[in-house]
């Protein structure tokens, strides 16, 4: 896509919010592609702790922007900004490979067709209440399309999520009002693509598919890069971003 696309009018940020076993920098390959476009990118960090502090962390970025902003969750990431899409400047929604609770529902509910997922048993549950990926499983579940030692840094940076995370319920679900895309990773091993199909065609979202595994933003980056940029366009030329003020 031309850069001149995405010009001639305000640009909405993007706000990466990533999922389970991730931290912010999973985004910097799809960032760097999008910066070229002159688009302005945060990418939420995460805790992990409860689904309370990450959707604090996200509205806090939303809050201190000022214009429109289009939220794109990975895994967990996807309850997260089921709730933070509630903030006024949210213009849009993007999933990728993403759960998207009801209202009142956890994300293990969300995902009760397949819960709990084949790779529960393989987790290590820590001290503190939080599952771990043991390090040479990981690479297979998560990242099968990455070159191996790619996949295998992953597995060695990652950041545990708390076990209580999954049964957390959402009191809020803005793909209800808000323009909402998906994104299907088809050899998803992790979250099958079958699972995926449904919550998009549930939530009424525009979808879209690439072959690749859980992480399509490290191991298919044009293609996601593409698709976020299609998202941008969709979202100016509705005209919704015009209606956001300071």
């Amino acid at each position: 896509m031309n850069t001149h696309i995405l010009s001639g009018g305000t640009v909405p940020t993007v706000v990466f919010v990533h999922g389970a076993w991730e931290d912010a920098s999973c985004w910097l390959e799809v960032t760097a592609r999008l910066h070229l476009d002159g688009v302005r990118v945060v990418a939420a960090q995460c805790s992990l702790v409860s689904l309370q502090d990450d959707v604090d962390a996200v509205c806090r970025i939303v809050s201190n922007e000022d214009g429109p902003v289009i939220l794109v969750g990975h895994g967990w990431g996807g309850t997260v900004i089921t709730v933070a899409g509630e903030a006024e400047r949210v213009i849009g929604l993007v999933y990728i490979a993403a759960s998207a609770p009801e209202v009142g529902q956890s994300t293990a509910e969300s995902l009760s067709g397949v819960w709990p997922f084949a790779y529960w048993p393989l987790l290590k549950r820590d001290s503190g209440g939080f599952l771990w990926f043991p390090q040479a499983l990981m690479p297979r579940w998560f990242a099968p399309d990455l070159p191996p030692a790619s996949a295998a840094l992953l597995a060695v940076v990652q950041r545990p999520i708390h076990v209580d995370a999954y049964d957390a319920k959402v009191p809020a679900a803005s793909w209800h009002q808000k323009p909402t895309w998906y994104l299907v990773t088809e050899q998803d091993r992790l979250m099958p693509a079958s699972e995926q199909h449904a919550t998009s065609l549930r939530i009424g979202a525009q979808t879209e598919c690439v072959s690749g595994g859980h992480v399509p933003f490290l191991s298919h980056v044009t293609e996601t890069t593409a698709f976020i940029r299609r998202v941008m366009v969709d979202c100016m030329r509705s005209g919704s971003w015009s209606k956001i003020q300071r």
